[in-house]
């Protein structure tokens, strides 16, 4: 019998690839990791019990190689062959995000791992996103933009071959695994060369810098690569002391004690020489590329997001003024004292999602009486413990929001709410998971495990 690769493994591998790639190519990026792991380690020193938390739950591990990336592609076909590539490591499309209402002309869907065992192991993901063509206005650079994307390949003849070969026979080789790693990580890979001459790159770049990104060179070029901290305010702080330019503020909810959902920030854009088609003196200038950093909370459910979206939306409404106004902190902060910040009310509340976990310790609670009691009451009596389950996703207007900074702050198109899921998932191929969903799926499934675990015991001790 054959032995293929897991999964998880030729995720690891590709991911550990990509990240020595970029740190080649963006030399900055080093630093970032360099400045994340002080911040995780000092953090973690200070809080002992933070430690212990992520120890008992399988997390402490994953963080030092945790990353995300994001891509942007122009083509049905591109992106429904990353699908198939993403397949290849385990990664499924999970969420749908339309940037449009934020003046980003592109939707967007997360590729990643969907069970707690893969996340553990490695949550490698990659945000991707699909140029939507409809949103320029000009028809005739439309078409233009349109035929110049059908001309490309941006996946190597190999690499199709070896995603066929997974297809067909269910897996790789370890072999075939170290070769398709290496064939796949072409497609990210950066290229100073544009496909097209300097005044079409201005016209797309004038139409929208994204379009522009997207449309004139050999590949979509991995933008960045994100590690994650426990401390984002304090990697914020810790940026211009490491030479990086930083954003001017955190994209998502305020500094809490307990964190929910996800805080982003990045350094700008690296401004990188392009050469044009007609020689060495025919060069411009291009920023797509830098580094971001994240904080990963709880997963809110449906209750806990329809509250965050409207905290967000009152925050955003005062004065009309986004998260570049002077004063957002401020009126975040406040705005969100609404929002409860102990673990114990969110979970009450049923605002988050939390895993719970039978301990070993000794219950207040009746043997005959665990089965059949109230999961608060195990709580409180020490016989089950809940764990945030952690947020694996992303959040639209943070997501546009670093797209907007790193494009040049003046950047901010107007588009109304072009949703379009169906569109994007008959482009993809497939379905995409409900991630809320997935989140409810590994909490109910707790459940059922400790209630489980909780009858057997009853059972016993009946015996």
């Amino acid at each position: 019998m054959t032995a293929f690769v897991h999964p998880d493994e030729v995720r690891a591998r590709f991911s550990r690839a990509m990240s020595d790639m970029y740190r080649e190519e963006v030399p900055q990026y080093g630093s970032l990791i360099d400045l994340v792991a002080d911040v995780n380690t000092q953090v973690l020193q200070a809080q002992p019990q933070l430690a212990a938390a992520m120890q008992q739950a399988d997390e402490l591990a994953r963080l030092d190689v945790e990353r995300h990336g994001a891509i942007r592609v122009g083509t049905q076909q591109e992106l429904s062959t990353l699908r198939r590539l993403f397949a290849v490591m385990g990664m499924e499309a999970v969420g749908y995000y339309d940037l449009s209402v934020a003046g980003v002309p592109v939707h967007s869907t997360a590729f990643r791992p969907v069970s707690t065992q893969s996340l553990n192991r490695n949550p490698f993901r990659v945000f991707t996103s699909l140029l939507r063509l409809d949103l320029i206005a000009d028809a005739a650079l439309r078409d233009e933009a349109a035929a110049i994307l059908a001309k490309r390949n941006i996946f190597t003849a190999r690499a199709l071959a070896l995603i066929a070969q997974h297809e067909a026979a269910g897996g790789l080789t370890d072999a075939e695994a170290t070769e398709f790693v290496s064939e796949a990580l072409e497609t990210f890979r950066w290229h100073s060369e544009a496909t097209v001459d300097a005044a079409t790159y201005d016209k797309l770049h004038k139409a929208h810098r994204l379009i522009a990104d997207v449309v004139c060179f050999k590949g979509p070029h991995i933008n960045h690569l994100t590690p994650r901290t426990l401390d984002i305010d304090a990697a914020q702080a810790g940026m211009p002391r490491h030479g990086m330019d930083a954003k001017d503020v955190v994209e998502g909810p305020p500094r809490r004690d307990c964190p929910i959902l996800l805080r982003q920030t990045s350094f700008k854009a690296l401004q990188e020489k392009v050469n044009f088609p007609g020689g060495s003196s025919d060069q411009g200038t291009h920023t797509a590329r830098f580094g971001e950093i994240e904080q990963r909370g709880v997963a809110l459910t449906r209750k806990g997001r329809a509250l965050y979206d409207e905290l967000l939306a009152n925050v955003r409404s005062m004065g009309n003024a986004g998260s570049a106004s002077a004063n957002y902190q401020d009126r975040l902060q406040m705005a969100f004292a609404a929002f409860p910040d102990t673990h114990e009310a969110m979970r009450k509340q049923g605002l988050a999602f939390y895993r719970y976990v039978l301990q070993n310790a000794d219950a207040d609670v009746a043997p005959d009486a665990m089965a059949d009691a109230d999961i608060e009451e195990l709580i409180t009596g020490g016989m089950v413990r809940a764990e945030p389950i952690v947020y694996e996703d992303f959040l639209p207007v943070s997501a546009a929001g670093i797209f907007q900074s790193n494009l040049g702050g003046e950047e901010q198109k107007h588009y109304a709410a072009n949703q379009a899921q169906q569109a994007f998932e008959a482009d993809l191929g497939a379905k995409v998971h409900d991630e809320i969903a997935l989140y409810q799926s590994m909490q109910d499934e707790s459940l059922r495990a400790v209630r489980a675990a909780l009858s057997a015991s009853a059972t016993e001790s009946v015996a």
